[in-house]
């Protein structure tokens, strides 16, 4: 974590200081429960809440210093950095302490796969550098400086996941971080309702390369016409930098040439190593595709091949992204509850079908957010297609119903459920779950299907005795 005195951070974040330059602070907090000794502490503005109102009591409690936004009136005593805004100051620091280590940053971004491809760049570069990541969610235009301030001192590689909302929120990141290699994992629907086309969603997340270090490496998915038709605007293609296309079709530098499932991993092999053959602890065309972006970034830098099939075989996801769990009874639970979009949820439902080794394939969908105006047609498009690779299917929302009806004309109807109520949700899975049968559980975070899931889990006396009956 970024240690250094509180003078020379007054100087890196652009603010004027109003006590003792040669104290030295140990880290960065936000939030005023965190706080610890000699710790840095950075008031936000939020929409409720106001860190100022706070500073006078974090510091009683051994902050080492304070930022204070100008306009907010008189500073309380002790160690204060006075600027002109706090949010912008937080990110200031973060671009000026990442810039003064050493450490190559990659820069992961896409509408779907994102944490799970960053995980992966992880797991290979570990094998060779002292890696820092992105944690959680962390990925935001707080997040992402926190994640940097966190960074210790001799890390060789960070890697920032990018998320975003609208137009510019990723320029501000990749300017923020300045990587030295970006990924763009795809092109989704998510954010369809705040930015209109998949192509305002594709400029959006080709941002990223706004801020990428001259001659950088750019590797994204090529079997995207939307990311090439953008890469052969006058602007980027005068942009220097290196590129590198992944994905299933022969125009990509890096192809998937075949795929084979065995139990809960993937072989794979590729045009780039045609000799070799790779295991990944994952299912699903969508992750091996995942994969190919982290190996790309992986020999770019260097990591042996040995090291990238150790790095492989060590791979851990973050929770909540086809997380496969016994529930009670001898269920099996793939829990992809994070978050959806359709794209998102056909890769699910396609990991889901090829499960066959199971009594049966069960899918309980919840509704995707954040389509626009156009959302009725996707979910209806879902549930056309979960028709074809379920055999019980469960709606959890009111753009459920839409999944539920568009299934129930290409399967039979009485394996359609569907549920606004979580509890009843809850109670009909319970009646209806047998042993021997896989349940996939897929939604956007807002639906929280993982309470669902949790239902169905052996912790809960009751579901499992439930569930053997």
């Amino acid at each position: 974590m970024i240690k250094m005195t509180i003078g020379r951070i007054a100087e890196m974040c652009g603010g004027k200081l109003n006590g003792a330059a040669e104290a030295v602070s140990h880290g960065v907090v936000i939030d005023s429960r965190q706080v610890y000794e000699n710790c840095l502490f950075i008031p936000i503005i939020g929409e409720r809440v106001d860190g100022h109102d706070f500073v006078a009591d974090v510091l009683s409690k051994g902050a080492s210093a304070a930022l204070w936004q100008r306009d907010r009136g008189e500073a309380p005593a002790g160690n204060i950095i006075v600027v002109d805004d706090t949010l912008q100051a937080l990110q200031q620091l973060a671009s000026a302490y990442l810039e003064q280590s050493e450490a190559k940053v990659i820069g992961v971004t896409g509408s779907n796969g994102k944490t799970t491809t960053k995980d992966m760049v992880d797991a290979l570069l570990s094998q060779a550098y002292r890696v820092h990541k992105t944690q959680g969610n962390f990925n935001s235009h707080i997040g992402l400086p926190l994640t940097i301030l966190s960074m210790p001192e001799h890390t060789e590689m960070i890697i920032l996941e990018m998320g975003m909302r609208g137009r510019g929120e990723i320029e501000l990141l990749s300017h923020i971080a300045r990587p030295h290699a970006a990924i763009i994992t795809n092109i989704g629907e998510s954010h369809l309702e705040l930015l209109g086309t998949r192509e305002e969603i594709a400029r959006a997340k080709m941002e990223i390369v706004s801020g990428l270090r001259p001659d950088g490496l750019f590797v994204y998915h090529g079997d995207e016409p939307l990311l090439h038709m953008l890469l052969n605007e006058p602007e980027l293609r005068a942009q220097s930098m290196q590129k590198i296309a992944f994905g299933v079709n022969e125009s990509n530098d890096w192809q998937v040439t075949g795929v084979m499932s065995r139990g809960r991993s993937t072989i794979f092999t590729t045009n780039v190593h045609e000799d070799e053959a790779w295991t990944l602890p994952l299912p699903g065309l969508h992750n091996v595709t995942n994969a190919l972006a982290a190996m790309a970034i992986a020999v770019h830098y260097g990591v042996t091949l040995e090291q990238i099939r150790t790095g492989l075989s060590e791979l851990k996801l973050s929770g909540m992204r086809i997380e496969q769990v016994e529930g009670a009874g001898g269920v099996t639970l793939l829990n992809d509850a994070y978050n959806a979009s359709p794209s998102s949820m056909k890769a699910a439902l396609d990991v889901l079908d090829g499960m066959k080794e199971h009594r049966r394939r069960i899918a309980v969908l919840g509704d995707m957010l954040e389509l626009g105006t156009d959302e009725q047609v996707y979910h209806e498009q879902m549930g056309a297609y979960a028709a074809t690779r379920v055999d019980l299917l469960f709606t959890y929302g009111e753009r459920g119903r839409y999944i539920a009806d568009a299934a129930r004309a290409q399967m039979s109807p009485e394996l359609v459920y569907d549920y606004t109520s979580k509890p009843e949700l809850i109670s009909a899975l319970l009646e209806t779950v047998q042993q021997g049968d896989v349940v996939l559980f897929k939604g956007s975070r807002g639906m929280r299907l993982e309470e669902v899931l949790q239902a169905l889990m052996p912790d809960s006396i009751s579901n499992a005795e439930a569930l053997e009956e």
